[in-house]
């Protein structure tokens, strides 16, 4: 059930123009900042040739662009998060839902893989880019392959928040709004802290992420993002549990 629930959310995403739109954007922003990180490689390449530990094309031009699509994603996915559960509370469909042989786990779930789907199919975007260079010249993949991990980890980390702000309410506007503020306040966390020990960096989204972004898989930052969607979609599947109480 699922994959079923996923398949109907996924479709629903597909024949809504925002899905699109978003795409669109997504696209045209990170080949703008693809295609000119790459002609900043070929303006370089002098330098770049009489350098004994020269940066090629994964360092200079696939990071970058990987590194822009935390940002974007991060302003993206509250527009389409927003509306997994609050929609239905507010169309009131939710009760219909609820009453259906499904648990709600599966419901929680079933739209959580939805969000991750499209998400990685974004994901997968910024892949295709970044194997074309393959056309003329050679890619780190290791350093790829971390750059992948981590922004698909990142991204579940986004739509778990996401999906829990949109179980709090039943007016999409705020759960955006809201998954907007907690998500860009896990990113900012770090930035007042002095001490390199300090809590705050361990709870930082962007400061898990950089680690990946060097083409390095830790286990501690591997397990933040699994400990982090889990909590979230546990806190999900417990607030739908007391709804379903309460009818």
């Amino acid at each position: 059930m699922i994959w079923a629930i996923a398949g109907k959310d996924l479709r629903r995403l597909f024949t809504s123009p925002l899905a699109w739109a978003i795409l669109f954007f997504l696209q045209l922003i990170l080949a703008w900042i693809f295609l000119t990180r790459l002609q900043v490689f070929l303006d370089l390449q002098p330098q770049i040739a009489v350098m004994p530990a020269a940066p090629g094309l994964t360092e200079l031009v696939v990071a970058p662009t990987f590194g822009t699509a935390t940002i974007i994603l991060l302003m993206i996915v509250p527009l389409l998060s927003m509306r997994l559960i609050a929609e239905e509370r507010r169309n009131q469909t939710l009760p219909f839902l609820m009453s259906a042989p499904v648990s709600v786990t599966q419901i929680v779930l079933g739209k959580f893989v939805a969000l991750l789907a499209f998400l990685a199919l974004a994901v997968g975007l910024i892949v295709l880019m970044a194997l074309s260079l393959y056309a003329g010249g050679k890619l780190d993949l290791g350093l790829l392959v971390g750059n992948i991990l981590g922004l698909l980890l990142l991204c579940g980390s986004f739509a778990a928040v996401g999906l829990y702000l949109s179980c709090m309410t039943s007016q999409p506007l705020v759960a955006g709004v809201g998954t907007f503020v907690v998500l860009l306040g896990l990113w900012l966390i770090n930035i007042s802290a002095s001490d390199p020990a300090s809590l705050l960096h361990l709870l930082s989204l962007i400061k898990h992420y950089e680690t990946f972004a060097k083409g390095t898989i830790a286990v501690n930052d591997l397990v933040y993002y699994l400990v982090l969607i889990a909590v979230f979609l546990l806190l999900s599947i417990r607030r739908l549990d007391g709804d379903r109480l309460r009818t």
